[in-house]
């Protein structure tokens, strides 16, 4: 009995710091509309802070505590709101939840830049050695302090809300902004409070949980993300139902740890489900959550848009990707082609979020999961380099992800995100380290000893041992899926897609099944990604769970979204940033440029939520489409450059150089010509007769006169106007602007 108080009391104290961190991050929900992915990330940095002045330069406690909670987490809230959070009004939610996840990459990668992630760092809990005796049992001051500074933090924020005019102020800019404004409202002061409250939250309980294990960039930000189950509880809302939640998660992990291990049948296999308690918690309530309701369509994704791709164009871009895999093979050192192969398997990884997030509207975060079961499927199947390992890996993960999409048919928006980054956290930490088990006769292990060796594929009059061959099947392989993934955008599928992106309510009013369309791209997508990892287990050789845990899924998605997450292009982007040592090469010194620059160039999905391919690049090489000359002109001139590299006439450099020129040139000179042509359609030979300028620059740019007149009434086939000689030359119209003092001319 005195062992199960014990464990009670370890239990509530966890949860209290549960319950505080689960406060701000449904206070910041709750007046905001935002999700903030990045809450445990924040209390990471302010735990290492705390730790720097503490205990790296002698601060005492208290001036510490000061510095962290009541000065640098509140403004570091203020300026996260005035740079970041406000300028995503009128952006979908999932760009909404990609930003926060961009904000906790850059703060985990900040971190692991300033503090080295190899030194052992410990924080002493606060009242060391200081207990109170209840019966027999010995309650530590720190856990005392930190129940009671959880209920406080749960009253608090309960009058804040409920019982203040700036609380009710908060949760009307998000129910209705405009409203909230003609009422007197102001949302700025609204968010800049919250976002500073909610930040300071987190930053205690970085700092209460570091003394429970060591100081970590990423156990200590995943760890506070067991907080979120407890905000699911409360739906995200009711912060009575988020502090009972955080109870309920607190004592069921002491609980799992004291008793789940001295369990005599299947205690090996069950340990590792002690860390993934929460997660399952998370999960249970996610599927008890009341169904959504079907949306119908929202004004904030006119922002955002999907272009039509054309067969003619996603057959250059195949063929222009493996004739430079061609190339890069004979020219990358060895170690670089040996580094640089493991791209394709994350590039086809990337295209599987296309159909599924992209298209769709999905938001899974649990892509990498599904590579890592294909890469497990091959290491198991493919033994000796049977090729239709990969097939079985495709088939797997379809069947794996239709079963994931069956819960998931009752969620949307940020509860799918949560549901598939529950399932992805619960193969990281359990599944993926199952010991050995026996089947009959059979064993079975996930990964073997730890690491699971794959071997490369064995195909037919085709040896792709060497890197150099790997490398280019690699590229083949992902020329594929992205001529598979454009049919899907192009064809029948594709328009449902996008239809059930847009609005499901109104595919369900015209007779779509929506569910069986959710199945569908769910399986599609995960199939995709069980190939992408099977392609990436045969470039390495040898996985291990490390190398498909929840976080590195977050920076091949990250990286997807910011170069456009519609464009297969993204894809070959994410692959050669994250899957070359291009990165390494340039900056050796500095090992987390990559993550870090992924995390900025996210915080800015603000003001273009289409990417940086979708929005930026691709519609200068647009043009090029309607000019097969100035392709095929472009093309032979890379070839030739290749060719004179090979006989040894020019050097690497040089055929780069002559290479980037082709691709810029036909930019600039299919845009030139289309210039050339629009000039020629709009000059006065093709106008009708007596017309003065084209009709759609008469009463804008250019004044209307008799002539015109009279022209337009043939053109329309009006009676000719009697008095036309009599008409005045009508002015071009002023430009209006309308502002708060009302019209304004210009």
């Amino acid at each position: 009995m005195q062992e199960f108080i014990t464990f009670t009391i370890i239990g509530l104290a966890t949860g209290g710091i549960y319950a505080i961190t689960a406060g701000g991050l449904t206070l910041t929900y709750t007046t905001t509309g935002i999700f903030n992915f990045a809450h445990g990330a924040t209390g990471m940095f302010a735990a290492f802070f705390y730790w720097q002045l503490h205990y790296g330069w002698g601060w005492p406690v208290w001036l510490a505590l000061v510095l962290v909670l009541l000065v640098c987490a509140p403004v570091f809230g203020v300026l996260l709101h005035l740079v970041i959070m406000r300028r995503l009004e009128g952006t979908s939610q999932a760009t909404r939840l990609m930003v926060t996840v961009a904000v906790l990459l850059a703060i985990v990668a900040a971190v692991s830049w300033i503090w080295d992630t190899n030194k052992n760092r410990t924080v002493q809990p606060f009242f060391r050695g200081h207990v109170l005796e209840v019966g027999g049992v010995n309650i530590p001051y720190s856990d005392i302090t930190t129940l009671g500074v959880a209920l406080a933090v749960a009253v608090g924020l309960w009058v804040l809300l409920t019982r203040t005019r700036i609380g009710v102020a908060m949760r009307a800019t998000v129910d209705d902004r405009p409203l909230a404004m003609l009422n007197g409202s102001r949302p700025e002061a609204a968010g800049m409070l919250a976002w500073a409250i909610g930040t300071s939250l987190a930053a205690l309980a970085g700092i209460l949980v570091a003394p429970k294990l060591s100081l970590s960039p990423l156990p200590l930000t995943l760890l506070i993300v067991n907080a979120y189950a407890a905000a699911v509880i409360g739906r995200l809302r009711s912060l009575p139902m988020t502090f009972v939640g955080a109870m309920v998660i607190g004592v069921a992990g002491a609980y799992a740890t004291n008793y789940i291990p001295k369990w005599d049948q299947g205690g090996p296999y069950l340990a590792g489900f002690i860390s993934v308690v929460p997660v399952a918690v998370l999960f249970i309530a996610l599927l008890l959550l009341p169904q959504s309701q079907l949306r119908g369509h929202s004004a904030s994704r006119t922002r955002e848009f999907s272009r039509l791709p054309t067969w003619r164009g996603g057959v250059f871009f195949a063929v222009a990707v493996v004739f430079g895999a061609i190339v890069a093979s004979r020219t990358l050192a060895k170690t670089d082609l040996f580094g640089s192969t493991q791209m394709w398997g994350f590039g086809i990884i990337g295209l599987s979020m296309i159909p599924l997030i992209g298209y769709a509207g999905q938001l899974s975060l649990c892509q990498l999961s599904f590579a890592g079961i294909g890469a497990i499927t091959v290491g198991h199947l493919g033994e000796g380099g049977n090729p239709l390992a990969l097939l079985w890996a495709a088939l797997i993960c379809a069947v794996i992800g239709a079963i994931i999409a069956l819960p998931a048919l009752r969620l949307s928006g940020i509860y799918l995100a949560l549901a598939t980054a529950a399932f992805a956290v619960a193969l990281d930490r359990w599944i993926f380290q199952l010991p050995k088990w026996t089947w009959g006769d059979d064993e079975f292990q996930v990964f073997k000893s730890g690491t699971l060796q794959a071997d490369r594929f064995d195909l037919p009059l085709v040896d792709i041992e060497g890197d150099r061959a790997y490398f280019v099947f690699g590229a083949v392989m992902f020329a594929l899926c992205s001529l598979l993934v454009i049919a899907i955008r192009r064809g029948e599928f594709g328009k449902r897609l996008l239809a059930l992106k847009d609005s499901p309510a109104a595919c369900a009013t015209l007779g779509m099944n929506h569910k069986l369309t959710t199945l569908s791209v769910f399986a599609t997508s995960a199939a995709i990604a069980g190939v992408g990892g099977g392609v990436y287990a045969g470039a390495v050789r040898s996985v291990s769970a490390t190398n498909f845990e929840f976080f590195a899924g977050l920076s091949i998605l990250m990286s997807m979204v910011i170069a456009g997450l519609t464009a297969p292009g993204a894809a070959l982007f994410g692959a050669v940033l994250l899957g070359t040592p291009l990165m390494t090469n340039l900056f050796p010194d500095w090992t987390q440029l990559t993550t870090i620059l992924i995390g900025l160039n996210g915080i800015a999905l603000g003001r273009n939520p289409n990417g940086m391919i979708a929005a930026q690049l691709r519609p200068k090489w647009d043009p090029a489409l309607r000019h097969p000359y100035v392709m095929a002109g472009a093309s032979a001139l890379v070839v030739l450059a290749y060719l004179a590299r090979e006989a040894e006439l020019i050097g690497n450099y040089a055929m780069l150089i002559v290479m980037a020129l082709a691709l810029i040139g036909v930019s600039s000179v299919s845009r030139g010509l289309d210039a050339q042509q629009a000039g020629k359609a709009s000059g006065s030979a093709d106008l009708p007769e007596g017309m003065t300028a084209p009709p759609e620059q008469l009463g804008a740019t250019k004044p209307f006169t008799p002539a015109d007149i009279a022209a337009l009434d043939r053109e329309l086939g009006l009676p000719a106007s009697t008095a036309i000689a009599a008409v005045p030359a009508v002015p071009a119209v002023p430009a209006v602007s309308v502002g708060p003092g009302g019209r304004h001319g210009s």
